[in-house]
């Protein structure tokens, strides 16, 4: 960028600014030759570079700026600067003062940067002090001990001159007991904006204000028909609490002209909990109860943004850098991120009721390559966001240029500053850190349009995803000056993206090897995306056979989305633990449809039938299920009329139902039996159940006994006929003869010999001739341990 860039067109300080400065010189010019020639004794010569060290800002006492308002003055303001000192040596500070210094105005955006690495006082560069009436005064500062200052002072007597950054010194003089000379013990500089004026031309400044946080939902669901959503744990709670990260973002931004830039899946979390939810806990889960902060903070984000530009993020905010450098080589990663994109729009009009704008995606720290431009761009984006020190500038302009850069294909790269994007890291909890990033952004801001002057230019910043309270609070602050200032206006993402680029701005997106390795470091691995992508196979599998899908595929992809969110970065055991969770449940809801285990079985003749029981404990009905029973040795029994038979599955929610399976038996022996579910297209589903079946009562001996059996009843059927043949013969006979006349085969005792000499009675009842069979198809003696099969 042009940070490097120094400000050419500042004009020279006014006279009177110029006589006091020099005149000041020149009174010291006694004191300096009386240190000059006791340098020069042999006492004296001993000290000399300790005391040296000490009046050139040793650092024994440090000095806080713990506020300095108006943060940009203006013609007849009085400033008011505060703070603490703080002796850090081991002797008492007597004589002591805190005065203010100006220095000269500084040149251009590295000679800020130039300012604020200086440590040492050092008296050619850190200007003179203002003097008079206008310092606090210690007549002791004990070793160890803090005191506040407070000095306030008209910006008349400061002496600033033309518009520009002034830097500011706040400096504490006084004398050690071995060191009796007044010299500057410390200082602390900061800067000062000085624009009285309103510019001809200002620059329009884009403030991008998130509202991100990290993954609070699990996969998880209730089983009521509202599906009870479940917490990681309570953090949201606490963060939009009164005080906490996200109500302080939400009330600060409020009261500015800002950009909103959400995470949809924030809004879901939030609306989520308007409603009944638990909270995981070590034993389980537990009953949310922040139902009306949750309320209240969404009542309040929708009024706020109902007249603002909102610009939504892909669902879950998805880790663009470690999509594109490690998820694309997993098949079906990118698909995630376009129904992340599809989402967004949804989740936010439904929960807000605006169109928020999904043209913009924003990679983690604005880093880019033109692999993440690629992976960014394919969900639907058109502009992305980056920053500066990743699309630096090549061209050696000397000035800041505008944000909006055409990249090729289409694509606008909306390169935000990185200076003003980065200027509120840190702890921003200290009254000093807070007060120095403020006056620090206050002055890169001014120096970009001083720069030149009569060139409008279109500026972004894009701050940290996720600010704490602190910066926040600091932010607000700092944008709320520059919104009052007389060089910036505010502009809509939107339109910055589709300002005129500058002519001689870098469009090339850096390499690939350009990408910072200590961003690379944090990106999600390869392996997570193969964990995600198992897991979206798993659920495909298990939402063919659900009657209502929508209960499974909504919660579960959404879940996916989560593990991909670019708030693991640094946090990789955390994501590890959640991408688990998601499949673990998946695991859980898949195992409720099941087969009942069975025991073994035993066939006591040749067929029988045999149950297989199908158990659905969903709240919900499965469909669209075949159930396989596979005979291992289908030459020993068959199951139907071959190997296997199969038959679908329809079972209603929390039901079971028993199938039942024909089968045949040739041969005796064990056969080893296989149920298994199957969706329609043939995927095995869920873990098969194998059994023994015995065929106990099909032995040579039985089939032995049966066919004799078979064979006496034959035989004495056959003798019955014969006999009544010819007792019909001999009736014939006798009915010829005439009455009176006997056969001579007539034994005369009631008697009829056979053909084989037995004699027969003929009023003798009927002779079972067959002898009872040792077995039969249904014996009714015990089976042993094994479950007997219905017949």
């Amino acid at each position: 960028m042009a940070e490097a860039a120094d400000f050419q067109g500042m004009s020279p300080s006014p006279a009177r600014r110029w006589l006091r400065r020099a005149g000041a010189l020149l009174a010291g010019a006694p004191l300096l030759a009386g240190v000059i020639q006791l340098s020069s004794g042999p006492v004296a010569h001993a000290a000399a570079p300790g005391s040296l060290t000490d009046a050139t800002g040793s650092g024994t006492v440090a000095v806080a700026v713990d506020a300095l308002t108006p943060s940009v003055p203006t013609e007849g303001d009085t400033l008011t600067v505060s703070g603490t000192v703080t002796n850090k040596g081991k002797q008492a500070v007597t004589d002591a003062h805190v005065g203010l210094r100006v220095g000269s105005s500084l040149s251009g955006r590295s000679a800020i940067d130039s300012a604020a690495k200086r440590g040492a006082f050092q008296p050619g560069l850190d200007g003179t002090e203002v003097g008079g009436k206008y310092v606090e005064k210690f007549s002791k500062l004990t070793a160890g001990v803090s005191r506040p200052f407070s000095i306030e002072v008209p910006v008349k007597e400061l002496d600033l001159g033309a518009d520009g950054v002034y830097q500011l010194g706040v400096s504490l003089s006084g004398r050690t007991a071995s060191q009796q000379w007044e010299q500057v013990l410390g200082i602390q500089r900061t800067l000062l904006p000085w624009q009285p004026d309103p510019a001809d031309t200002k620059n329009r400044t884009t403030y991008l204000w998130p509202l991100i946080s990290t993954v609070h939902l699990t996969a998880e669901t209730g089983s009521d028909e509202q599906q009870t959503p479940v917490f990681q744990n309570d953090d949201l709670a606490k963060e939009l609490s009164p005080g906490g990260r996200l109500d302080q973002l939400l009330s600060l931004g409020s009261e500015l002209d800002v950009t909103w830039v959400v995470d949809p899946d924030l809004l879901a979390s939030v609306d989520a909990m308007t409603h009944t939810y638990r909270i995981r806990g070590a034993g389980g889960t537990v009953a949310g109860k922040s139902q009306a902060v949750a309320k209240q903070w969404l009542a309040k984000l929708e009024k706020t943004v109902a007249d603002k530009e909102i610009v939504a993020l892909p669902f879950a905010d998805p880790d663009l850098a470690s999509l594109a450098h490690n998820g694309r080589k997993v098949t079906g990663s990118l698909s995630h991120l376009k129904g992340a994109t599809d989402a967004a729009s949804i989740t936010v009009k439904t929960i807000l009721h605006v169109t928020p704008s999904t043209d913009f995606a924003w990679p983690a720290e604005g880093a880019v390559d033109p692999s993440i431009v690629k992976v960014a761009t394919s969900a639907g984006s058109d502009k992305v966001i980056a920053r500066s020190d990743s699309l630096r500038e090549t061209g050696g302009l000397a000035y800041t240029p505008s944000a909006a850069r055409p990249v090729g294909g289409g694509t606008t790269a909306v390169v935000a500053d990185a200076q003003l994007s980065k200027a509120f890291q840190g702890d921003m909890t200290k009254a000093s850190t807070s007060t120095l990033a403020v006056q620090r952004f206050l002055a890169q801001s001014l120096m970009i349009n001083l720069q030149d002057p009569g060139k409008q230019r279109n500026i972004v910043v894009a701050p940290q995803r996720m600010p704490s309270a602190g910066q926040a609070q600091t932010m607000a602050q700092a944008v709320t000056a520059l919104q009052d200032g007389h060089w910036s206006e505010s502009q809509k993402l939107s339109a910055a993206a589709k300002a005129k680029p500058d002519a001689g701005a870098t469009t090339r997106v850096p390499s690939g090897s350009s990408y910072p390795s200590s961003l690379r470091k944090q990106e999600l691995p390869l392996s997570a995306f193969e964990e995600i992508q198992e897991t979206q196979e798993k659920l495909d599998k298990f939402t063919v056979v659900l009657s209502n899908a929508s209960r499974v595929v909504t919660p579960f992809g959404r879940a996916m989305d989560r593990g991909m969110s670019t708030s693991w970065r640094g946090r990789a055991t955390e994501a590890k633990m959640f991408r688990e969770g998601v499949r673990s449940y998946l695991d859980e809801l898949t195992g409720l449809v099941r087969l009942i285990e069975k025991s073994d079985a035993k066939l006591s003749g040749r067929s029988a039938t045999i149950p297989v029981t199908v158990q659905n404990n969903l709240v919900q009905g499965v469909d669209h299920l075949k159930l396989r029973l596979t005979s291992k040795q289908p030459t020993r029994l068959k199951i139907g009329d071959g190997p296997y038979a199969e038959e679908q599955i329809k079972v209603a929610g929390e039901h079971s139902q028993s199938v039942k399976f024909t089968t045949s038996a040739n041969a005796n022996g064990p056969v080893t039996v296989v149920a298994q579910l199957y969706t329609e297209d043939g995927q095995a589903y869920g873990p098969a159940v194998t059994f023994e079946v015995k065929v106990t009562e099909i032995t040579p001996t039985v089939m032995l006994v049966i066919g004799g059996g078979v064979l006496l009843l034959v035989l004495a059927g056959f003798r019955m006929y014969t006999q009544r043949k010819r007792a019909a013969a001999r009736q014939a006979a006798d009915q010829q003869d005439g009455p009176g006349e006997e056969d001579d085969a007539d034994g005369g005792d009631g008697t009829t010999a056979s053909s084989d000499g037995d004699p027969v009675r003929e009023d003798a009842p009927d002779q079972r001739s067959d002898p009872a069979p040792d077995t039969a198809p249904e014996n009714a003696d015990p089976s042993g341990t094994g479950e007997r099969v219905d017949r």
